[in-house]
């Protein structure tokens, strides 16, 4: 999935009650805030290390999302 179907996912996608736990280590608790801080750095370069984790997490919240629908 690029990020461009990314963005256009959680542009349309339903948004989950907060706070969401990604594991148990990471909780989101603003949604639009998370996938904007998330979507940003791999537009600005997708291919940095860095953007590994970064993608992980979007993946890790769209399964969430997918999963309670």
């Amino acid at each position: 999935m690029t990020i461009e179907e990314l963005e256009d996912w959680f542009q349309t996608a339903a948004k989950p009650e907060m706070p969401v736990y990604l594991n148990g280590a990471t909780k989101v608790i603003d949604y639009e805030l998370f996938v904007q801080s998330h979507i940003y750095p791999l537009k600005m370069n997708a291919n940095a290390r860095v953007s590994e984790p970064i993608m992980d997490r979007l993946l890790q919240m769209k399964l969430l999302i997918e999963a309670n629908l």
